[in-house]
């Protein structure tokens, strides 16, 4: 079975500016793929590359199989791409009918999708009387509407409540467990770490890391809270080594398998160190970002 999307050496540039730099990316089937960057970093433009709204500069991009102009290339892909837009004089559920009859895939759809987003009790008010959320939610509904092997997700949870947003995720996490591919976008570091399979980090155009959450997170350490501290730290580095113990905060860092946790617990102890606290210490995916793209806080997008 192909890869549901594979680029190679993509790229897209206007006039001087390279908005994409040689994106290579690989989608796996089934997996859920989140795709992270700082504003301007060129998420949403490799991904209107990715659905031919925008054509590359250079470089290649297959999904399902299919490039780019193919009949079959949009045939099972489903996208909702920066903000939904519908008419707003009709309703949700005509939306959908008329998108319906348009891609030629019938109107027998649109109740099953309308409740897979949890919009089957407004289905009939209006568009434009739409929250910000529920109109997000309408225009996943429309992704869905052709049963897509392929589903590509800019932002799905921008305007949803918390409890919105956490039927998004277990929405997402269905549709990966039903065999379908999942490639979002998400400035929302956090909920990209709950469901997403594997990770790509974009900067400047550029990909600078992809591989799983738990591989980009590193290797766990463990932290111990002791007193006194500055004996704890020395029987810590007669036993580990002194490059493997750091502290900070108040507390050791201990570059060492948790498995081993009680065993330096144990040993702390008889060096008469009074252990506070002891357990894991893993860096979120946050961490992580903001380290390989050299962005602040207040800077994700």
């Amino acid at each position: 079975m192909s890869s549901p999307v594979e680029t190679d050496r993509l790229t897209k540039r206007y006039g001087e500016l390279t908005a994409v730099d040689q994106v290579t990316l690989t989608v796996r089937p089934g997996e859920i793929y989140g795709f992270l960057g700082p504003n301007g970093a060129g998420k949403t433009t490799t991904l209107r590359m990715l659905l031919g709204l925008v054509r590359a500069t250079s470089g290649s991009v297959r999904l399902l199989g299919s490039a780019p102009g193919s009949p079959g290339h949009l045939e099972r892909v489903g996208a909702l791409i920066e903000g939904p837009g519908f008419w707003p004089y009709l309703s949700g559920r005509d939306n959908l009918k008329v998108l319906a009859r348009y891609t030629g895939t019938g109107t027998g759809s649109v109740e099953r999708v309308l409740g897979m987003v949890g919009l089957a009790d407004r289905a009939g008010d209006r568009y434009r009387t739409y929250s910000l959320g529920m109109k997000q939610r309408l225009g996943v509904a429309a992704a869905l509407l052709k049963d897509p092997r392929l589903l590509i997700l800019d932002e799905p949870t921008n305007g949803l409540d918390p409890a919105g947003m956490a039927d998004m995720r277990a929405l997402i996490r269905k549709l990966g467990a039903d065999g379908c591919t999942v490639l979002l976008s998400s400035h929302l570091l956090g909920e990209v770490q709950q469901i997403c399979d594997r990770v790509a980090v974009i900067a400047k155009g550029r990909i600078v890391a992809e591989s799983t959450v738990a591989e980009l997170r590193g290797d766990v350490r463990v932290r111990v809270v002791a007193d006194p501290i500055e004996l704890a730290a020395d029987a810590a580095r007669s036993l580990l080594g002194a490059d493997r113990v750091t502290v900070a905060d108040g507390a050791l860092s201990l570059d060492l398998e948790p498995a081993r946790a009680g065993w330096v617990n144990a040993e702390l102890v008889a060096a008469g160190v009074e252990v506070r606290e002891l357990g894991p210490l893993e860096r979120d995916l946050e961490q992580v970002f903001f380290e390989l793209t050299g962005q602040g806080e207040g800077h994700v997008g």
